[in-house]
């Protein structure tokens, strides 16, 4: 048996070392030396495959993948996130916070699937507690197996006595393999199992799901090249204190890494929400300052936001900036064109932005109902209740157009707005009259304020 022989390798940087270091000499970083395997014990393997030879080249044009189409979830809001599907061989990594429904997330799927044959492998919970979940979600399956193993070794032997055609592992940290000489959770432990499920995956076809813990920082548990070895990498992200969940890729090699989907939290598991735009917008009976709808689009999927501004004088010193679920410099830039273009005085104020929901959004076309509801917060004059806005805000004061503002009126018009106010620029090309919501083109924000407050 050959020796085990470890080096030390900084997790910020890379750097090496063969002994451990209180602080990097590259980057200077404190703590962050860990201990890694680099020649292992000649132990049990993992996966192998039977009669396994070498591979060959083959032309682009000879490969045929039309015998292995993507797998229905049965869920649509992952198979949106997933690009339309689970692709057979694909390796996902799923991460999120503690307690915020990875583990039901993840059951819920293996549940839906009921024609296909799917392995639940858990290495935290017992199966006396899956098959409580299960029963408190509702979902009957015949084809779901449980599996609570945390040895790779013998999760292989079962796998080849079951066959599965996917593969759910809650969670990642909790496995270790034989490979290594090293507790579970560990730098080399964690990707040397995932290397393992890897193989595994693309020499077979079959799907594999692993749930990953965070660090305090949010991001996954283990080392970064755990997320290039994977295929897809899914964030559930929300607050626990709310009951909203938000689904979205991070990396996606079979699709795009910009769309969203949304959960709503029961006590019967996680519901899928088609329509996210009745529970981003409050239901108001009367209109209040402050408050302004933007139309936003995430992925491919058009919906309405609700933005929230207050703006009150600096109680201290220096006024404050803050906002939620926004770009805080975007929103300093926002503030600056208002002061310096259109000669609001809101040096001297403090300003708060929320989007409602508790999502994130990135998309440069709420700049125009942000600016409305802090000109709205100022005056302390309301925006009416059926309008809502769509379009970008540049440093010289312009309204800029935004792209696909045809899905953004239908999705105005759909939820029963009147009037919408858009770039003139957006115009061309624009079909007006197939749509029976009024719509309103301006270049300044001056011609916003007017419209809006006289």
């Amino acid at each position: 048996m050959s020796k085990t022989k470890t080096l030390f390798f900084c997790q910020n940087c890379g750097a090496q070392s063969s002994k451990w270091l209180g602080r990097c000499t590259s980057c200077g970083e404190w703590n962050t030396y860990v201990e890694e395997v680099v020649e292992k014990e000649s132990g049990k393997p993992g996966w192998t495959k039977k009669n396994e030879t070498a591979n060959k080249a083959r032309l682009i044009e000879e490969i045929d993948y039309s015998n292995r189409p993507r797998i229905d979830s049965n869920n649509n809001e992952m198979n949106r996130v997933l690009g339309g599907g689970i692709v057979p061989g694909s390796v996902v990594l799923i991460g999120g916070e503690p307690g915020i429904g990875k583990s039901t997330l993840m059951l819920q799927v293996a549940l839906n699937t009921n024609n296909i044959k799917t392995l639940y492998i858990s290495g935290e919970e017992s199966e006396e507690q899956i098959k409580m979940r299960a029963e408190r979600i509702g979902i009957s399956n015949k084809n779901c197996y449980i599996l609570t193993e945390t040895f790779t070794q013998d999760i292989f032997e079962q796998i080849a006595e079951v066959n599965p055609e996917m593969i759910v592992i809650d969670s990642i940290q909790t496995l270790h393999t034989s490979s290594i000489d090293s507790s579970a959770g560990s730098i080399s432990q964690i990707k040397e199992c995932t290397s393992e499920f890897q193989k595994y995956a693309k020499q077979t076809g079959v799907p594999v799901f692993l749930i990953g813990h965070i660090t305090k920082d949010g991001v996954i548990a283990g080392p970064k090249i755990l997320e290039h070895m994977v295929d897809t990498v899914l964030q559930f992200e929300g607050d626990r204190n709310h009951v909203y969940r938000i689904l979205r890729a991070a990396k996606n090699r079979f699709g795009s890494t910009s769309e969203l989907g949304i959960y709503e939290m029961h006590n019967s598991g996680l519901r899928e929400v088609s329509n996210p735009s009745e529970i981003l917008i409050s239901q108001r009976d009367e209109a209040t300052s402050g408050v302004a709808i933007a139309a936003t689009i995430e992925g491919m999927r058009p919906m309405l936001i609700e933005t929230q501004l207050l703006v009150s004088s600096a109680a201290y010193g220096t006024p404050q900036r803050s906002a939620t679920g926004f770009d805080n410099r975007r929103l300093n830039m926002l503030l600056a064109v208002l002061e310096k273009r259109c000669g609001f005085r809101l040096g001297a104020k403090d300003v708060f932005l929320n989007i409602a929901g508790g999502i994130k959004v990135d998309d440069p076309a709420i700049d125009l109902a942000i600016v409305c509801a802090i000109l709205s917060s100022n005056e302390d004059i309301p925006v009416p209740l059926d309008f809502c806005f769509a379009a970008e805000i540049g440093l010289s004061g312009e309204v800029r157009p935004v792209n696909r503002i045809d899905q953004r009126i239908l999705e105005a018009e759909k939820l029963g707005f009147k009037n919408i106010i858009i770039s003139k620029y957006n115009l061309k090309g624009l079909d007006i009259n197939k749509f029976s919501i009024k719509i309103s083109s301006v270049y300044k924000i001056e011609e916003v304020f007017r419209l809006l407050f006289g």
